[in-house]
């Protein structure tokens, strides 16, 4: 059977180097070296060490995987014809790539895999920085850096930070979630005779610095409770603590039931915020709005019904599901495409459990939007006119049936007032208007132009009462020209 023994050249010099490494180095037939920018291999060389590196692929690619993709696929046919030893830095089996591809690939060939161990980067590391890993740790890839991936409150180091593009990268990366004038360390080398450690600023990482493939960055632990606000758990522990024994006579006391109301008016905040194009006000509206939701997931915690984890592994699996055409190989061409899909995935997560089909209109809508919505649900079976003209015959019935009924003070009044809004409310569907929506402009334009007005009588000097119907509405009108 064909072998590939991978070697570990360490992470320093060659007094660092296990002898049975140096050994098998030396004795290789054929040796290739991922690269040859390492410190053990200038004593290597000088003992007349033969080799081959992949330094060259480095330059012929833009992405990383690439490079790792022909080496891999250089060394694996080398390997057919011959025994072959393969050198990189550190360990095999810490941040290296490569080794990685040729463990998955190596047997559909028949060909074995050999790991000849060698010291990884992280043991001087650790020294060089005097840190306990024991603390918690996360070693990331700085080729591939992704924000939710990194736990600030832990040591947080990031390799193969290459050249200064990876190092502007990781700054950007880190400064999504740390300030621009955290300290980090810049450490390279680590327990060699050519160890350079340095503290800098974060927005400092890419200036002017010595990076090479031994490079690495040190990351420390954030203490200041303000930049852990960022973070997902730290508000989770937050809305705990507030629960918990020790926590808020308020929050302590709320249910779910008590928090209803309060999940509906921060929706209308949110609502508004965004009708205004504040950005800032959004910002805090959704935080109002996602304060209702950790409330609720921490009672359901509390109660021992439901996590915060539920939720969102339950959101997590709805998207993935109901977007096919995105995370599957179903095709959806437009936004009706992908609704269809929607509701007929839906409808597969029902199974054939039979309900009405107005069972899905959810009862707390507002009454303008729950007859929109019903309306959508009978137009779906095709309870619906195919055009305008029969809904606007219905308006004018119900308006009919309304004026006859309001003759005679008839206590059917409000039934068919009642309709004459729910016929209006399909006209709107026909032409793609929300009704609620409508409905809330008018009463926001409504208030504007009747503060104008307010102000029109005090500027008078004067009172309501003292002013005609008529002079008032002139007031209005002249909102109205100012575009109130």
């Amino acid at each position: 059977m064909k072998k590939i023994t991978i070697l570990g050249l360490g992470a320093g010099d060659l007094d660092q180097l296990p002898f049975g490494v140096y050994r098998k180095l030396k004795n290789a037939e054929t040796l290739y070296l991922r690269t040859k920018e390492h410190p053990v291999l200038r004593d290597l060389e000088h003992e007349g060490l033969q080799y081959q590196s992949f330094d060259h692929i480095y330059e012929k690619h833009e992405q990383f995987e690439e490079v790792y993709e022909e080496i891999c696929d250089f060394l694996l046919g080398e390997a057919l014809a011959k025994n072959i030893a393969y050198g990189v830095p550190g360990h095999p089996l810490v941040a290296e790539r490569t080794v990685q591809l040729l463990i998955e690939r190596a047997p559909q060939r028949g060909i074995e895999i050999l790991i000849g161990g060698g010291q990884s980067f992280l043991d001087p590391l650790f020294q060089a920085l005097k840190i306990d890993p024991i603390e918690g740790f996360q070693l990331l890839d700085g080729t591939d850096l992704k924000r939710d991936e990194i736990q600030v409150a832990q040591h947080v180091i990031i390799g193969q930070v290459y050249d200064q593009f990876v190092a502007s990268d990781v700054k950007l990366t880190l400064m999504e979630k740390l300030p621009y004038d955290y300290e980090v360390y810049i450490v390279t080398a680590a327990g060699s005779k050519e160890e350079v450690i340095k503290k800098v600023q974060l927005h400092e990482l890419d200036h002017k610095m010595e990076l090479n493939n031994l490079t690495s960055v040190y990351v420390p632990p954030v203490k200041d409770e303000a930049i852990l606000y960022k973070d997902f758990s730290k508000l989770r522990s937050i809305i705990a603590e507030l629960r918990g024994p020790n926590g808020c006579p308020w929050d302590k006391k709320q249910n779910h039931e008590s928090l209803k109301k309060y999940l509906i008016e921060e929706a209308y905040e949110l609502i508004e915020a965004i009708d205004n194009e504040d950005s800032e006000h959004m910002t805090e509206e959704l935080g109002d709005v996602l304060l209702q939701v950790m409330l609720h997931a921490q009672i359901g915690e509390d109660e021992g019904y439901f996590t915060i984890d539920d939720v969102i592994e339950g959101l997590s699996e709805k998207m993935v599901r109901r977007h096919p055409h995105v995370f599957g190989d179903v095709q959806a061409e437009d936004e009706e495409d992908v609704l269809k899909n929607w509701q007929t995935i839906k409808q597969e997560e029902k199974g054939d459990k039979q309900e009405s089909i107005m069972d899905s209109v959810p009862k707390s809508f507002p009454n303008l939007m729950k007859a929109a919505e019903i309306q959508k649900k009978a137009a779906k079976v095709g309870f619906d006119w195919k055009e305008v003209e029969p809904a606007w015959e219905k308006v004018k019935e119900e308006i009919d049936e309304f004026e006859k009924e309001a003759a005679n003070s008839s206590p059917q009044m409000e039934s068919e007032f009642g309709d004459i809004l729910f016929a209006l409310v399909n006209i709107s569907r026909f032409y793609k208007i929300d009704a609620e929506e409508a409905t809330r402009k008018t009463n926001e334009k409504f208030i504007r132009r009747f503060t104008y007005v307010e102000e029109r009588v005090m500027m008078s000097g004067r009172n309501f009462e003292d002013f005609t119907l008529e002079q008032l509405d002139e007031f209005w009108n002249e909102a109205k020209s100012k575009g109130y």
